[in-house]
C-alpha cells in the first residue's frame, strides 16, 4: 500500500500481512502477521432497497470451470482501495537513518530499518502512508478490512473502482481477529454478495480481487489449499489458505467462491522474500461478520476466555494418556480463577469436542473459544484418566491477550527418564507459583533428548502432580513404554512425551 506506488520489498521470513507502507516508510510491524456472537448462527448482511445485492454468477458444478470474468464484473465495484495516513511511533530499539544521511540509500531495503523523515522529532512518530484494499457490504456505506490496514491511521481515504473517493471513518478494529469497519457518507453504492466459508472445500476455485502494490482491481485466482489454518498469534481466526497471489496492498480485500460470493478476507501471506510464494491466508467471512456485528453496535468486540495454554498432541502423547489417536487440545496450564479452573480443569485433560464439534487440534479449540461470548456456557468433552466425561463452563472475557495460545510440542526420542531431581523448598514455590514439583539439576538419556534441561521443574508425570522423588520412582517401576511430563519452564508450561528404552 504505498505512495508513490512504489513498493519496497522487506526480506524476512515469516507470516507477513498483506499490505503495503509508503515510500521511504517501511513498517515491518505492518508487514507481519498478524469473535463472537450470541448465536452460532452466521450473521447476514440486510442490504437495504436501493442496493439489491448482485446477481450470483454461474454456479460451479460437474467439474465445469467458474466464470472469473462474469465474477469481477458483478463483484468488482463493490471493491475499494483504503489509504490511510498516520504518524508511526519509533521505539527506543528501532534504528533509523534522516533521509539525508548518505547510509540512507544503503540502509533503506533492509528488514527492520526506518527511514525517519526530517522534521519532527522522535517522540512525534514518523509521517507513514500507506495502503489496503476492502469491500463494500451494504449499500449505506459500511467497509470490511484488516484492522492492521488502519492501524495508527489519523486519516483513512476509501477510492472506489469509478475513482470516487471519500474520507471514512473507522467504527471499530479488532486486532485478535484482524478486522476493522469503515464508515464512508454515500448512498446506492454497489455491494458484494456474503458467502458462507463453511462451506468451502480444499479444492474449491477461489479468486481474489484487490490492489496489490497500489495496482487497483487487481484479480487472482487459485485454489482452497486448506481449512482451518491456525497460524502462529493468530489463534482466534481458523485461516483459510489458498494458492491465490496475494501481496502487499491486498490486505483487507475480498476472497470469493466459485460462485462468486465473499468467503474471506485476504490478510496475510507467508514468504521468504516479502512477496508472494504460493501461501495465501484469509479469514473466514463468518467469523468477520460476527466482529462486525458487535463492533457496528457497541464500537469494539468482546471475546471469550476459557483461561488454559493447550498444545497439541502427538502420537506419543496420545498413547500417555491412552488415546487412540493424537486429537485434541491438551490442557498445560489452567489460570488461577479462571472460566476453566471453575469448571474443575486441571493439566493433563484433554478437550477433544466443543459443543458437540470435534476439537481435532489445539488451535480448534482456540478459535472455537474465541467466537463465543463471554458468560456463554460451553460444553467440553475430556479425556481424563483413561475415560471421557462432559464438563461444562462459563466462559470469561479476554482481554488484549490471546484466549488460548498454543505452544509447540517437544521432540521425543528414545532412551532412559534420566532425571537427577530434588523436590522444590518452599520459596521456591513460592517464586515458581506452585505447590509441589521437582526441580531439574540433571538431565541424560531420553529425557535430555526430549529436550528438558537443568532448571526446569517437573509438576507431573501422566497427569499425577508431583511432591517427592518417589512418586516418579513410582511410575517408573510399572515400566512404561512412555511417560508424559509436565514441565515449567520460566512462565510457560508444556507436555513433553519421553519415549523410555
Amino acid at each position: 500500500m504505498k505512495r508513490k506506488t512504489l513498493a519496497l520489498a522487506i526480506i524476512a521470513v515469516g507470516l507477513i500481512v498483506a499490505a503495503t507502507s509508503a515510500a521511504f516508510n517501511i513498517y515491518p510491524e505492518q508487514w507481519f502477521g498478524k469473535e463472537t456472537v450470541a448465536s452460532n448462527v452466521v450473521g447476514l448482511v440486510v442490504q437495504p432497497a436501493s442496493a439489491p445485492s448482485p446477481p450470483a454468477a454461474s454456479p460451479v458444478s460437474g467439474g465445469a470451470a467458474p466464470n472469473f470474468r462474469a465474477i469481477v464484473q458483478q463483484a468488482g465495484p463493490a471493491v475499494v482501495g483504503v489509504t490511510v495516513e498516520g504518524k508511526h511511533k519509533i521505539g527506543p530499539d528501532e534504528f533509523s537513518l534522516d533521509l539525508n544521511d548518505p547510509f540512507f540509500q544503503f540502509f533503506r531495503g533492509l528488514p527492520g530499518f526506518q527511514g525517519r523523515l526530517p522534521g519532527p522529532g522522535r517522540g512525534d512518530g514518523v509521517p507513514f502512508r500507506s495502503q489496503g484494499s476492502g469491500f463494500i457490504i451494504s449499500g449505506d456505506g459500511l467497509v470490511l478490512t484488516n484492522a492492521h490496514v488502519v492501524r495508527e491511521a489519523k486519516e483513512v481515504t476509501v477510492k472506489l473502482s469509478d475513482r470516487r473517493e471519500f474520507r471514512a471513518k473507522v467504527l471499530g478494529a479488532d486486532a485478535a481477529t484482524d478486522i476493522a469497519v469503515l464508515r464512508i457518507d454515500a448512498k446506492n453504492l454497489p455491494v458484494v454478495r456474503l458467502g458462507d466459508a463453511q462451506q468451502l472445500q480444499v479444492g474449491d476455485p477461489v479468486l481474489a480481487i484487490g490492489s496489490p502494490f497500489g495496482f487497483e482491481q487487481t484479480a487472482t485466482q487459485g485454489i482452497v489449499s486448506a481449512k482451518g489454518r491456525s497460524l502462529p498469534g493468530d489463534t482466534a481466526v481458523p485461516f483459510i489458505q489458498t494458492d491465490a497471489a496475494v501481496n502487499p496492498g491486498n490486505s483487507g480485500g475480498p476472497l470469493f467462491d466459485g460462485s462468486g460470493a465473499v468467503v474471506g478476507i485476504n490478510a496475510q501471506i507467508y514468504s521468504q522474500s516479502g512477496g508472494y510464494q504460493g501461501l495465501s491466508f484469509a479469514i473466514p467471512i463468518n467469523v468477520a461478520l460476527k466482529v462486525k456485528d458487535q463492533i457496528v453496535s457497541s464500537g469494539h468486540a468482546s471475546h471469550a476466555r476459557l483461561g488454559v495454554t493447550v498444545q497439541d498432541l502427538d502420537q506419543a502423547l496420545a498413547e500417555s494418556f491412552g488415546l487412540g489417536r493424537p486429537e485434541g487440545a491438551l490442557i498445560a496450564n489452567v489460570a488461577p480463577d479462571s472460566a476453566a479452573s471453575r469448571a474443575g480443569l486441571v493439566p493433563g485433560d484433554v478437550i477433544t469436542e466443543v459443543n458437540g464439534e470435534p476439537v481435532v487440534r489445539a488451535g480448534d479449540l482456540s478459535s472455537r473459544i474465541s467466537l463465543a461470548v463471554p458468560g456463554e456456557k460451553v460444553r467440553l468433552k475430556v479425556w481424563r484418566n483413561q475415560g471421557a466425561q462432559e464438563i461444562t463452563a462459563t466462559l470469561g472475557r479476554a482481554e488484549d491477550e490471546a484466549v488460548a495460545r498454543t505452544k509447540p510440542d517437544t521432540e521425543s526420542k528414545p532412551g532412559q527418564l534420566g532425571l537427577a531431581l530434588r523436590p522444590l523448598a518452599r520459596d521456591e514455590q513460592d517464586r515458581a507459583h506452585v505447590q509441589g514439583g521437582l526441580l531439574v539439576e540433571g538431565v541424560a538419556g531420553s529425557a535430555a533428548r526430549a529436550g528438558l534441561m537443568p532448571g526446569d521443574v517437573l509438576l507431573a508425570i501422566n497427569g499425577v502432580s508431583l511432591k517427592s522423588v518417589e512418586q516418579v520412582q513410582g511410575v517408573m517401576s510399572k515400566k512404561p513404554k512412555r511417560v508424559a511430563l509436565l514441565i515449567l519452564r520460566g512462565d510457560y508450561r508444556i507436555f513433553v512425551p519421553v519415549e523410555l528404552g
